[in-house]
């Protein structure tokens, strides 16, 4: 029995290690995921936006978050964003949305959380495609636009 608090310890640095670890990948997932499909799916988007006359942007957080705004037609007044996010300490990628919109350009934004992607597990979030993503946001931001406009009349 004298033994078995070594045997304990050991086996609290190993766990530790591999929490460290599986964090770290966790990191270099949603880097990884941000930059090679996120990324290129905001900017499909923000390209066609143009075409409709909405401003819209990328703001991207290295290693924590990434967001496409879409604001009213051409000003600057950002009308709903689209975050998705790393909650700190993760060990996967169980990944956050955040959706924040304002009904009118002078209206206080509304906030929202939840899931991203709850249907698809961590483990398969990098087979997502940017057409996956596309969808999504286009999704939320008509369901918002709708809603605004429900209330607004």
């Amino acid at each position: 029995m004298a033994g078995d608090w070594k045997a304990e310890l050991a086996n609290f640095f190993e766990e530790l290690q591999i929490l460290k670890e599986s964090k770290q990948e966790a990191l270099k997932d949603f880097i990884q995921f941000c930059e090679f499909v996120v990324e290129t799916a905001f900017e499909t988007l923000e390209d066609e936006l143009i075409q409709y006359g909405i401003k819209s942007k990328i703001i991207k957080i290295t290693g924590k978050s990434i967001a496409f705004q879409i604001n009213f037609g051409k000003s600057r007044i950002s009308h709903f964003k689209y975050i998705i996010y790393l909650p700190k300490g993760s060990l996967n990628l169980k990944l956050k949305l955040k959706l924040k919109g304002r009904k009118t350009k002078n209206s206080e934004a509304e906030e929202k959380e939840i899931d991203f992607k709850k249907e698809i597990s961590p483990d398969h979030i990098l087979d997502l495609e940017k057409e996956d993503i596309i969808q999504d946001v286009l999704e939320k931001y008509k369901n918002f636009v709708y809603e605004s406009e429900a209330v607004l009349e």
